[in-house]
Formats: structure tokens, C-alpha cells, sequence
């Protein structure tokens, strides 16, 4: 029974460390890992040098090859720790990370794919467990929320943008025409939206004093447009409950994150979040 009980206490506390930024030994455990992950990309990077290839090819390839063997032993001790392995290995996170440990092997067989190492860019998204940023995490969660809940308004102002759109592409193709450039009503429209996002290529611009006037309303239009979105987000996200507060606290039997503080339940399958 205690042999039992300390094989199931020491998975648990190697589960806390691996899966959760709420204790210093899984912060540090997060740090390094980002920080490895930053030196297998930098490495990448050096190596598509050829000169510095040249002169540095052995060690770069055993640095790669070190990292990849530490990946591979994080890869299934994630698997070992976990309650119900199928959860982390079919998850967005245990499909990334096997995806960043895989292209070397890969490389042993089909040579120049060791590149493909790169995807542990993708790896970086575990950033934002690190160090236990709650309000990262929490203000994620409102903006989210927000985008929900302003999606119609959006849409509409999209809609109402596309048509403006077509209007002043219309408008331009009549008073500017094939000769300065405007061809067709679609490149009229093309221009319109390039000035509307205050871009302005220069690929495409009207002579007509008129156009220039047409084009100068439209530039200042293309401010408003802008700020209009960001003022229907803001007041949603204002409207949200900022006060809610989050934790890096992952589930032991789904892998669910973002768990309110102090919350003894997971919030998506119900099961206790500490089996201790």
C-alpha cells in the first residue's frame, strides 16, 4: 500500500511540475523548455547559413540532436503522468508537441527534412502557461468573449464597408476611367480598399482633380472605419466581468485549462481537479 501510494504521490507532484505553472518547479520546468525550444529554432536558423554551416555543422547537429532526445523523454513522460494518455496525445498540444520531436528522426531517412524542426515554433504557444500569467490569461479569455458577443455588429460594419466599397469603386471608375488606370469596376474597387485601410501602395492613384478630392474624403473616411471596430470590441470587453480570475491549473482526466482560482472541479468534464 505505501510502495502504492508514493508511486501515485510521486506521478502526481512530476504531473504538477510538467502540466501546471502554479508551483516554482513548473515554472523553471516551462522556462527551460521555451528556452530549449528557442535554441532548437536558433540552431535551425544558423544551419540554412552556409558559411557558418560549414564551419560549425558538427556541433549544431549534436546541439539538435540533444534537444531532441530531452523532447522525446518529455514527450512520453507527458504521456506516463497523465491519467488517461489518449487525452494528451490526440490534443492540440500532444499533436504540436509530437510534431516537433518527430522531423529529426524523420531526417535519418529522408535526407534535407530536418529543417521541418522548425515546428517547434509552434511549441511557443506554451509561453503563456509560463510563470503563472493569470491576467494574460484571464484578459484572452474576455477578448474572446467580447469578439463573440460583437460578432453580428462587426459583420454588419464589414457589410456596410463592402458596400461603401463597391460604391466608391464605381464612382472612381466613372470619374477616372481606363485612361488614368481605373479599367474595371473590381481594380476601382481595389483602390478603394487600399485607401480605405490607409495602406496607399501608390500602385494606383487618381489625376482628375475631382478623383483627388474623392480619394482625399475617402483617406480621412478610411480613419473612422478604422476606429470604429475597436470602439464595438472595447465597449464589449468593458462590459464583461474583468474581475474573474484564472489559474494555470490543467485537468488530470481532460487536459481542460483556465480553471477559475480556487474552482475544486473542472470546469468541462466535472471531475475533482486534485486527486490528492
Amino acid at each position: 500500500m505505501k510502495q502504492t501510494a508514493s508511486k501515485k504521490n510521486w506521478k502526481t507532484k512530476l504531473y504538477q511540475i510538467i502540466y501546471e505553472a502554479d508551483t516554482p518547479a513548473g515554472k523553471w520546468f516551462d522556462i527551460v523548455l521555451i528556452i530549449a525550444i528557442l535554441s532548437s529554432i536558433l540552431f535551425v536558423m544558423l544551419e540554412s547559413v552556409e558559411s557558418f554551416n560549414a564551419k560549425y555543422h558538427d556541433f549544431l547537429n549534436i546541439a539538435e540532436w540533444v534537444i531532441t532526445i530531452l523532447f522525446t523523454l518529455e514527450y512520453f513522460t507527458r504521456i506516463m503522468v497523465i491519467k488517461k494518455p489518449t487525452k494528451y496525445i490526440f490534443s492540440f498540444y500532444g499533436i504540436i508537441d509530437f510534431l516537433a520531436t518527430i522531423p529529426k528522426y524523420i531526417s535519418l531517412i529522408f535526407l534535407g527534412t530536418h529543417f521541418l524542426v522548425a515546428l517547434r515554433a509552434l511549441r511557443l504557444l506554451r509561453v503563456f502557461r509560463i510563470l503563472k500569467l493569470t491576467r494574460y490569461l484571464g484578459a484572452s479569455f474576455n477578448l474572446m468573449t467580447a469578439l463573440k458577443a460583437s460578432r453580428i455588429k462587426i459583420a454588419v460594419f464589414l457589410f456596410s464597408v463592402f458596400i461603401i466599397t463597391i460604391i466608391l469603386g464605381t464612382i472612381m471608375y466613372l470619374v477616372e476611367g481606363p485612361e488614368n488606370g481605373f479599367t474595371s469596376i473590381p481594380h476601382s474597387m481595389y483602390w478603394a480598399i487600399v485607401t480605405l485601410t490607409t495602406v496607399g501602395y501608390g500602385d494606383l492613384a487618381p489625376h482628375t482633380p475631382f478623383g483627388q478630392f474623392i480619394a482625399s474624403i475617402v483617406m480621412i473616411l478610411g480613419y473612422g472605419i478604422i476606429a470604429v471596430p475597436t470602439g464595438i470590441v472595447t465597449s464589449a470587453i468593458t462590459a464583461q466581468d474583468l474581475k474573474t480570475q484564472t489559474h494555470t491549473q490543467t485537468c488530470p482526466h481532460c487536459l481542460a485549462d483556465s480553471h477559475i482560482s480556487n474552482a475544486e472541479f473542472c470546469h468541462h468534464c466535472g471531475q475533482k481537479l486534485n486527486d490528492e
